[in-house]
């Protein structure tokens, strides 16, 4: 049972005659009294006389998966089998995070006639989010109380992550046609095919000439190289308990996840394969063997479900874990955070064994450069303090990185997937790749 605005207002209602009857000599008390018994006899009577929402059926009609932030219809399909005019409010209870409206739906349903009601949704996190039950207030006819069920029927949303960097895409797929087009590579490298001849001018490089074509020809003939297709480039997450720290507006694994979308992209339409691996101390996350237009969605699909764990990672497991993904990779990158000399003793143990198997990149999300404040006290010269204490010691863990044989890119969030795309590029170019 539950009772509506409208008992209270009766119950204030009251209070008029019994400061009359107060004004003639009348016990004010028992007037009261009996007023409120009154009102919750009604109330008491309009609920036992509402009807029972408890019979109703609940259908609902949820898209699979949304894109954090993007707004989305959900449908409720409620079916009357009773014979019974239900008049009420309706609540889907899902999770904060859905962005449901806080607002009841109004129902008004006949007797075995279905009716569907529309719950926008704009969901404000990542991840799987769901609805166990949808509540359903019956108002008696009176309109002062009624009844109230709760209908059990699950339903989910895959929430996925943005991909706020795919503006990055075009610009660098552009870079990418150079290389593999009209402009291709003149010197040949270690990640270099032959391409095609074409006729020496005055700039190229003496060491692409064919001297075989050119004494078949009349003139002096220059082979070009493109980039290899067909490398293995695998993307490793940290989520371990650095991955949950507050970088910007979001954490890091969130900006992690850009940059590894960014790269797989570009890395799908080079022609190379890419493996996915999302890792603390056991896999949470693994995309591999999957090319073509379907490599997107399910890396997608695989990184929604993902948070951050408060554990330390084990390296040694998650290299493992790399050396079982491919026996050949060309290029592993590394999103993690490593900035505390510290805390990253384990990390950097591990890598030189990796770095002697494959170009290892390592990127770590970082904030931006603090404002000057106008006016320092205190707290912003402390501040100022442990930021060059933090700057310092990126550096330093970044100097150890580059002695173990791999390179290190920091950057904040919104640069660092363009410049992991642009460091992969750049290794195409040069035919390391």
């Amino acid at each position: 049972m539950y009772v509506t605005g409208r008992l209270p207002l009766l119950v204030g209602l009251g209070a008029v005659p019994v400061v009359l009857l107060a004004l003639a000599d009348v016990d004010p008390w028992a007037t009261a009294g009996g007023w409120l018994v009154l009102c919750i006899a009604l109330a008491v009577t309009d609920a036992a006389a509402a009807p029972s929402a408890r019979g109703l059926r609940v259908e609902r009609r949820i898209p699979r998966r949304a894109l954090l932030g993007q707004r989305v219809e959900t449908e409720l399909w409620l079916t009357n089998p009773g014979g019974r005019r239900i008049r009420g409010l309706v609540r889907d209870a899902w999770q904060p995070t859905a962005g449901a409206p806080p607002e009841r739906l109004a129902l008004d349903l006949p007797g075995g006639e279905r009716r569907r009601l529309v719950v926008p949704l704009l969901p404000r996190r990542r991840g799987e989010l769901r609805s166990d039950f949808v509540v359903v207030r019956s108002g008696g006819p009176l309109g002062l109380a009624g009844r109230q069920a709760r209908l059990d029927d699950r339903g989910t949303l895959r929430v996925l992550p943005p991909f706020t960097a795919r503006r990055h895409l075009p610009s660098r797929l552009a870079r990418l046609r150079e290389l593999d087009g009209s402009t291709s590579v003149q010197v040949r490298g270690q990640g270099t095919e032959f391409d095609s001849l074409r006729e020496y001018v005055r700039g190229d490089d003496v060491r692409s000439i064919d001297w075989r074509a050119t004494a078949r020809s009349t003139t002096t003939m220059l082979r070009t190289w493109r980039p290899e297709r067909d490398r293995h480039v695998v993307v490793l997450i940290d989520t371990g308990r650095t991955a949950a720290a507050r970088v910007g507006d979001g954490v890091r694994l969130d900006a992690a996840m850009e940059a590894a979308l960014l790269l797989s992209a570009l890395a799908a339409r080079a022609g190379d394969h890419i493996h996915l691996l999302m890792f603390d101390r056991v896999t949470r996350a693994r995309v591999t063997r999957v090319d073509g237009p379907s490599l997107l969605p399910a890396l997608v699909d695989a990184m929604a479900p993902v948070e951050p764990q408060l554990i330390d990672t084990d390296w040694d497991a998650a290299f493992a874990q790399i050396r079982a993904l491919t026996s050949r990779p060309s290029l592993v990158v590394l999103l993690t955070a490593q900035d505390a000399p510290e805390a990253a003793r384990g990390f950097l143990g591990s890598l030189p064994a990796l770095a002697q198997r494959a170009h290892v990149l390592v990127g770590t999300v970082t904030d931006g450069a603090l404002p000057a404040p106008v006016r320092p006290d205190a707290a912003d010269v402390y501040r100022e303090a442990a930021a060059a204490r933090t700057e310092r010691d990126a550096a330093s863990v970044a100097s150890a990185i580059a002695r173990a044989g791999a390179e290190a890119i920091a950057a904040t969030p919104d640069d660092l997937p363009p410049r992991i795309a642009d460091r992969y590029l750049a290794l195409k170019a040069a035919g390391r790749l």
